[in-house]
């Protein structure tokens, strides 16, 4: 993996753990979800007409992801609802870098090295290790988060082969996102039907959750044509890190010395993985 390739990964991931402590934080996850694909929709409709339309043999893959993204909002809410950011997420995040792997080899032949398996492996260790400590397991959110962990590694094995056959990242990224984004308000409305008590500040920061999980996820998109897939997600998800952190800081949530050394599995598993 290249240097420029390593840190954009690297940022986006502290850009996805931004998001998903914004969406924890809400009041109404649901609502906040919509609101951040509501930001989502008028972005990338905007950029529509600047950035060109991907190559037409990447559209069925765009039109999958934005489907298996529409589930995944609605399993990481679910998820949410059931446990706190420092158990439920890594449990998300954790179960998904083996997952794309397994479907880099079967769907795109990738096959990793010895390296690149050891740290996957501590990546995906640390991560679901994260999960476990200083309490007892909850059964009640371990199907949500683990669904939402599959459903992570479905999209991402789709978008890594979409995106190599768009002839522009950009323009793949764009039209997922924007196919994506208007899926979510319609769903909101038809189980909800009304539009809950927020304050501005929390719909500025739900707006401002859509926005960056565009930059977020746009930059692994972009990763994903130069490099392999397992190697790209796990160093994603490395971003369970800065959840944690920021759990600990504005969540009030417990970051102990065990979870301190499940990080550095984790950066370990990066390690690998940069090398």
């Amino acid at each position: 993996m290249t240097p420029f390739v390593l840190t954009g990964v690297v940022c986006a991931a502290i850009l996805h753990a931004g998001w998903n402590a914004v969406l924890r934080g809400g009041s109404d996850r649901l609502w906040s979800m919509t609101l951040m694909m509501i930001a989502v929709t008028g972005v990338t409709g905007l950029a529509s007409a600047f950035v060109p339309w991907p190559d037409a043999a990447s559209w069925p893959y765009v039109i999958a992801s934005a489907f298996i993204h529409t589930g995944y909002n609605l399993s990481l809410v679910r998820t949410y609802r059931s446990g706190d950011l420092g158990q439920t997420y890594p449990v998300s995040r954790g179960s998904s870098p083996v997952l794309v792997a397994l479907g880099a080899a079967l769907f795109a032949h990738e096959t990793p090295g010895l390296v690149a398996c050891l740290g996957i492996a501590l990546v995906s260790g640390g991560i679901l290790s994260l999960a476990f400590q200083g309490r007892g397991v909850r059964a009640d959110f371990l199907p949500a988060a683990f669904t939402t962990g599959v459903l992570i590694g479905a999209y991402t094995v789709v978008d890594g082969i979409g995106v190599r056959l768009s002839g522009n990242s950009l323009a793949y990224a764009n039209s997922m996102f924007l196919l994506w984004s208007l899926t979510m308000p319609v769903i909101y409305y038809a189980m909800r039907g009304g539009v809950p008590a927020y304050t501005g500040a929390q719909t500025a920061m739900a707006l401002t959750g859509g926005v960056v999980s565009i930059l977020a996820y746009g930059i692994v998109i972009w990763a994903l044509q130069y490099d392999a897939m397992g190697a790209v997600s796990a160093l994603r998800e490395t971003s369970v890190i800065y959840a944690a952190v920021i759990g600990r800081l504005f969540l009030n949530e417990t970051l102990t010395a065990r979870r301190i050394a499940s990080c550095l599995a984790i950066a370990a598993g990066a390690a690998c993985l940069a090398y």
